[in-house]
């Protein structure tokens, strides 16, 4: 995601004065998260390893008449996240909004080539670190009694295919949170859902689309970081408001064939 794809001015207010945590926000799908939130009325933290980029980030948003505060965190560090909790708190004083958008990719390892290192590596960051955040962030939306929890699985979370041992596990467990989230808060106002996108153009996916083929995909191409976060805005919103426990896919029809 490009700074200069920060469009001038707020184009919606779908989302006007919530606030909103995404994580791995200062790249790919998360950049275009906080970008697509900001234009909808969101206030947005930007929450990333990398401070430089996701301050420049939030720099180019507010420049453009949005509300951006961006924030060092180490998603795997469970004091960095209670430290993200207490920043939101001490700008905006509430949380509307929790994207759980950080996490990383094994590359297609397979089991037995998966290192128990590797393997802790990804569900440190892949599921632990939205177990960590949403629990620091639930008893607040509860005592709101209001709140949405966005989770960024994948289809790799819905099936197995050719994926790594590591990854596709992670996924089918964030999918299995959501699920369990969903069924036991939203009796207190909270909606948790979960996206689960295909192949996507990110920095963390540019080597593996130069020699991916789109065959599989009856679309016949990868999807854009900004088509998922359309659809994050969308669950965010209020026109999702009968949307609980929901894991949906986008990904040009890949797992229906």
């Amino acid at each position: 995601m490009k700074l200069d794809e920060v469009k001038k001015g707020i184009m919606t207010t779908r989302l006007l004065n919530k606030v909103c945590i995404i994580t791995g926000a200062a790249s790919g799908m998360g950049a275009s998260e906080a970008i697509e939130f900001a234009k909808n009325g969101a206030k947005v933290i930007i929450a990333d390893l990398d401070f430089e980029k996701a301050t420049a980030l939030a720099d180019s948003i507010n420049l453009e008449g949005g509300t951006a505060h961006a924030i060092q965190v180490n998603m795997t560090q469970k004091q960095d996240l209670e430290s993200l909790v207490a920043f939101t708190l001490e700008k905006f004083a509430r949380i509307d909004v929790l994207i759980n958008n950080a996490g990383i990719f094994d590359y297609y390892t397979n089991s037995l080539e998966t290192t128990e290192e590797l393997w802790d590596k990804i569900f440190d960051l892949n599921i632990k670190s939205i177990f960590m955040l949403s629990n620091l962030v639930l008893p607040i939306m509860i005592e709101q009694k209001s709140g949405a929890i966005v989770n960024i699985a994948s289809v790799a979370g819905l099936v197995a295919q050719m994926g790594g041992a590591a990854y596709t596990s992670s996924k089918h467990a964030v999918i299995g949170y959501t699920k369990h989230l969903a069924a036991i808060y939203s009796k207190n106002g909270i909606k948790i859902n979960a996206i689960c996108p295909g192949t996507i153009r990110t920095p963390m996916t540019e080597k593996m689309l130069k020699i991916r083929p789109t065959d599989k995909i009856p679309q016949d191409r990868f999807a854009d970081c900004h088509e998922v976060a359309d659809l994050a805005v969308f669950l965010a919103s209020d026109e999702a408001k009968f949307m609980n426990g929901a894991c949906i896919a986008i990904d040009g029809g890949y797992t229906i064939v």
